[in-house]
């Protein structure tokens, strides 16, 4: 089976240069190419491609313009029915702006724009991305499907010793999400926020820029601040750090305070942030007054750090897999034994607030 793929960018130079490389592809068939969103719309009408790759500034109708009519599409179809979408947009802020918007609205993923001065390379680094991306959402979209060239690690088991969860003093909560991960947290988030007080650390999976348009997105909805974490800021109640792009965020213990430390270490499994390191560090912070929490995402990110947690008693919850839009770090989570409840996206802001809450038993 082919991926069918429409290309939507005003440049045609783009187009034609995206559409030689991805039709060497042999499981991806183009489909179209066209200039703007209401070609695009045109289109689709006529002959819906399974993935739509679109770019967010464009003539006539732009991208999130387009992405609403998509969706609108899509509202009457079943999962496996619907139109993909994944964004191209720039580094700039507005470009990282509009994307977030685009990524709540429910486009599958998004790519960066490459700035090299050199456009073949430009476009030999996004179709990269590109083909990757189009495999994944093929993989979990599309009946019948089998990405051949993904090796999907998995987790090791690990044996917890079985706890009640009960009253645990939860000091923070510790959320890792990837793919899908900012229409998730749009929706967990503000009402969390509104019946916990307790510090709030999140990983996303996303280059610079990105991150801080998400925590302004955030913010918007949130009772808590929500900020993008800076290297030794003193952590304080009611408020939601979000690891920079492509750095790591790790929590430390000076004196009394807790702060956040940044760094550029290495990356961890290709994944800068990294859950695993915030969790890691978390468990020796707070041991077991944490509660961890994994979303939607592709890989395995935030298991090995999970296993960190549960050595010193730390509740974990994970998004399940219906709710989800890729159960990859949920479901390796899931799959190591580390997880105590398995929730809806519906569910995890009132199984989160229940616990963290809870008076302590004695």
């Amino acid at each position: 089976m082919k991926i069918k793929i429409l290309i939507v960018d005003d440049s045609r130079i783009f187009r034609s240069a995206v559409e030689e490389v991805l039709s060497r592809e042999p499981d991806i068939e183009i489909a179209g190419s066209v200039w703007n969103g209401v070609k695009a719309l045109e289109f689709i009408k006529t002959t819906p491609p399974h993935l739509v790759t679109l770019d967010i500034q464009m003539p006539d109708m732009d991208g999130l313009e387009t992405l609403k009519e998509i969706q609108k599409i899509n509202a009457g179809r079943k999962p496996s029915e619907q139109i993909g979408v994944i964004m191209l947009s720039s580094h700039t802020q507005k470009g990282a702006d509009i994307t977030v918007q685009a990524l709540e609205m429910g486009a599958f993923d998004f790519i960066a724009k490459p700035e090299s001065r050199n456009l073949k390379s430009n476009i030999f680094q996004l179709c990269q991305q590109l083909v990757i991306k189009i495999r994944n959402y093929a993989s979990i979209r599309i009946p019948g499907f089998t990405d051949k060239k993904a090796k999907e690690p998995k987790a090791e088991p690990c044996i917890v010793p079985h706890r009640p969860i009960q009253g645990s003093a939860v000091k923070a909560i510790m959320i890792g999400v990837s793919t899908g991960g900012p229409q998730a947290l749009a929706e967990i988030l503000p009402p969390l926020c509104s019946q916990v007080e307790v510090p709030i650390f999140i990983v996303q999976h996303m280059p610079p820029t990105f991150t801080q348009s998400l925590a302004k997105s955030l913010n918007s909805k949130c009772r808590y601040e929500v900020v993008e974490a800076r290297d030794n800021e003193y952590v304080e109640y009611r408020h939601a750090y979000i690891a920079p792009g492509g750095r790591h965020m790790v929590l430390e213990q000076n004196r009394q305070k807790i702060m956040t430390v940044i760094n550029d270490q290495p990356p961890i499994k290709g994944c800068r942030p990294s859950v695993d390191v915030l969790f890691h560090s978390g468990a020796a912070v707070y041991g077991s007054q944490v509660l961890g929490v994994i979303l939607t995402g592709m890989g395995t990110d935030g298991t090995e750090g999970g296993k960190e947690l549960k050595k010193y008693g730390a509740t974990i919850f994970a998004q399940d897999e219906e709710s989800s839009v890729v159960w990859g770090m949920p479901g390796s989570a899931k799959n190591a034994g580390i997880v105590d409840e398995v929730l809806s996206l519906r569910e995890l802001p009132g199984a989160i607030i229940s616990l963290v809450n809870m008076k302590v038993l004695p």
